[in-house]
Protein backbone atom coordinates (compact mmCIF):
# COMPACT_ATOMS: atom_id res chain seq x y z
CA UNK A 1 0.00 0.00 0.00
CA UNK A 2 1.18 3.35 -0.99
CA UNK A 3 1.64 6.12 1.60
CA UNK A 4 -0.30 8.70 -1.25
CA UNK A 5 -3.59 6.51 -1.35
CA UNK A 6 -5.78 7.69 1.35
CA UNK A 7 -4.85 11.01 0.07
CA UNK A 8 -5.74 10.33 -3.59
CA UNK A 9 -9.02 8.18 -1.56
CA UNK A 10 -9.58 11.48 0.38
CA UNK A 11 -9.69 13.65 -3.09
CA UNK A 12 -11.77 11.23 -4.98
CA UNK A 13 -14.27 11.02 -2.15
CA UNK A 14 -14.44 14.78 -2.22
CA UNK A 15 -14.98 15.11 -5.84
CA UNK A 16 -17.51 12.62 -5.66
CA UNK A 17 -19.54 14.82 -2.77
CA UNK A 18 -19.35 18.17 -4.86
CA UNK A 19 -20.56 16.39 -7.76
CA UNK A 20 -23.21 15.03 -6.44
CA UNK A 21 -24.04 18.50 -4.28
CA UNK A 22 -23.84 20.87 -7.50
CA UNK A 23 -25.50 17.49 -10.03
CA UNK A 24 -28.66 18.16 -7.34
CA UNK A 25 -28.12 21.83 -6.68
CA UNK A 26 -28.19 21.58 -10.84
CA UNK A 27 -31.68 19.90 -10.93
CA UNK A 28 -33.38 22.30 -8.63
CA UNK A 29 -32.17 25.36 -10.36
CA UNK A 30 -32.88 23.63 -13.63
CA UNK A 31 -36.01 22.85 -12.89
CA UNK A 32 -37.15 26.05 -11.63
CA UNK A 33 -36.07 27.72 -15.07
CA UNK A 34 -37.22 25.59 -17.25
CA UNK A 35 -40.61 26.12 -15.68
CA UNK A 36 -40.55 29.75 -15.71
CA UNK A 37 -38.89 29.79 -19.09
CA UNK A 38 -42.40 27.18 -20.40
CA UNK A 39 -44.64 29.66 -18.51
CA UNK A 40 -43.29 32.88 -21.05
CA UNK A 41 -43.22 30.71 -24.19
CA UNK A 42 -46.43 28.91 -23.04
CA UNK A 43 -48.07 32.41 -22.20
CA UNK A 44 -46.87 33.75 -25.65
CA UNK A 45 -48.19 30.92 -27.53
CA UNK A 46 -51.55 31.65 -25.93
CA UNK A 47 -51.03 34.93 -26.85
CA UNK A 48 -50.77 34.79 -30.65
CA UNK A 49 -52.98 31.90 -30.57
CA UNK A 50 -55.55 34.06 -28.97
CA UNK A 51 -55.11 36.45 -31.29
CA UNK A 52 -55.50 34.39 -34.04
CA UNK A 53 -58.96 33.31 -32.87
CA UNK A 54 -59.98 37.16 -31.98
CA UNK A 55 -59.74 37.79 -35.31
CA UNK A 56 -61.27 34.46 -36.81
CA UNK A 57 -63.85 35.35 -34.36
CA UNK A 58 -64.75 38.90 -35.47
CA UNK A 59 -64.55 37.66 -38.98
CA UNK A 60 -67.57 35.17 -38.19
CA UNK A 61 -69.47 37.64 -36.68
CA UNK A 62 -69.19 39.71 -40.06
CA UNK A 63 -70.14 36.31 -42.06
CA UNK A 64 -73.22 35.81 -39.71
CA UNK A 65 -74.56 39.03 -40.51
CA UNK A 66 -74.28 39.07 -44.23
CA UNK A 67 -72.90 35.52 -45.88
CA UNK A 68 -71.79 37.82 -48.93
CA UNK A 69 -69.15 39.54 -47.05
CA UNK A 70 -66.47 37.61 -47.78
CA UNK A 71 -65.80 35.24 -50.90
CA UNK A 72 -66.35 31.82 -50.93
CA UNK A 73 -62.33 31.30 -50.62
CA UNK A 74 -61.99 33.29 -48.12
CA UNK A 75 -64.42 31.93 -46.02
CA UNK A 76 -63.41 27.89 -46.71
CA UNK A 77 -59.12 29.85 -45.76
CA UNK A 78 -61.46 30.91 -42.47
CA UNK A 79 -62.72 27.38 -41.92
CA UNK A 80 -59.60 26.03 -42.28
CA UNK A 81 -57.86 28.19 -39.78
CA UNK A 82 -61.29 27.55 -37.31
CA UNK A 83 -59.97 23.97 -37.56
CA UNK A 84 -56.19 24.71 -37.24
CA UNK A 85 -56.80 26.25 -34.31
CA UNK A 86 -59.62 24.12 -32.71
CA UNK A 87 -57.09 21.15 -33.38
CA UNK A 88 -53.64 22.89 -31.57
CA UNK A 89 -53.18 20.91 -28.33
CA UNK A 90 -53.52 23.63 -25.45
CA UNK A 91 -53.08 20.68 -22.37
CA UNK A 92 -51.47 17.85 -23.92
CA UNK A 93 -48.48 18.85 -25.89
CA UNK A 94 -46.72 17.44 -28.86
CA UNK A 95 -43.70 16.91 -30.93
CA UNK A 96 -45.46 18.67 -33.98
CA UNK A 97 -46.28 22.22 -32.30
CA UNK A 98 -44.12 23.90 -34.36
CA UNK A 99 -45.30 22.43 -38.20
CA UNK A 100 -48.86 23.13 -36.16
CA UNK A 101 -48.28 26.73 -35.44
CA UNK A 102 -46.27 26.90 -39.13
CA UNK A 103 -49.77 26.11 -40.47
CA UNK A 104 -51.97 28.53 -38.34
CA UNK A 105 -49.35 31.38 -39.20
CA UNK A 106 -49.72 30.55 -42.78
CA UNK A 107 -53.26 30.47 -42.83
CA UNK A 108 -53.48 33.59 -41.25
CA UNK A 109 -51.60 35.63 -43.44
CA UNK A 110 -53.12 33.88 -46.39
CA UNK A 111 -56.68 35.05 -44.96
CA UNK A 112 -55.16 38.39 -44.11
CA UNK A 113 -53.78 38.75 -48.19
CA UNK A 114 -57.00 37.69 -49.60
CA UNK A 115 -58.47 40.56 -47.48
CA UNK A 116 -55.77 42.73 -48.48
CA UNK A 117 -54.89 43.55 -45.00
CA UNK A 118 -51.34 44.71 -44.17
CA UNK A 119 -49.41 42.99 -41.30
CA UNK A 120 -46.13 43.60 -40.20
CA UNK A 121 -45.74 40.88 -38.30
CA UNK A 122 -48.48 38.72 -36.49
CA UNK A 123 -46.59 38.03 -33.23
CA UNK A 124 -46.43 42.08 -32.78
CA UNK A 125 -50.09 41.90 -32.52
CA UNK A 126 -51.31 44.80 -35.02
CA UNK A 127 -54.69 44.15 -34.44
CA UNK A 128 -55.60 47.60 -35.05
CA UNK A 129 -54.08 47.81 -38.45
CA UNK A 130 -56.16 44.48 -39.24
CA UNK A 131 -59.63 45.30 -38.29
CA UNK A 132 -58.41 49.01 -39.91
CA UNK A 133 -57.94 46.67 -42.89
CA UNK A 134 -61.08 44.35 -42.47
CA UNK A 135 -63.04 47.58 -41.69
CA UNK A 136 -62.52 48.78 -45.29
CA UNK A 137 -62.39 45.52 -47.23
CA UNK A 138 -66.42 44.89 -46.39
CA UNK A 139 -68.52 47.57 -48.50
CA UNK A 140 -69.68 50.07 -47.66
CA UNK A 141 -73.22 48.76 -47.58
CA UNK A 142 -72.14 46.19 -44.46
CA UNK A 143 -70.91 49.19 -42.73
CA UNK A 144 -74.34 50.91 -42.68
CA UNK A 145 -75.20 47.87 -40.01
CA UNK A 146 -75.07 48.93 -36.75
CA UNK A 147 -74.59 45.53 -35.47
CA UNK A 148 -71.48 45.59 -37.62
CA UNK A 149 -69.80 48.71 -36.75
CA UNK A 150 -70.30 47.42 -32.73
CA UNK A 151 -68.65 44.25 -33.54
CA UNK A 152 -65.54 45.94 -34.97
CA UNK A 153 -65.28 49.26 -33.08
CA UNK A 154 -65.77 46.75 -30.26
CA UNK A 155 -62.77 44.49 -31.40
CA UNK A 156 -60.90 47.61 -32.40
CA UNK A 157 -60.66 49.40 -29.00
CA UNK A 158 -59.84 45.67 -27.51
CA UNK A 159 -56.84 45.02 -29.18
CA UNK A 160 -55.61 48.78 -28.20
Amino acid sequence: MDFLEPMIALDETHYQDGYKDGYDDGMVSGKEEGRQVGLKLGFQVGEELGFYQGCLDVWMSIIRLDQGAFSARVRKYMEQLAALLSNYPLSDPENNLQDMMKEIRLKFRVITGSLGAKLGSARKCAAPGIMEDTWSSVSNNHLKSLQLEKILESCYFLSL
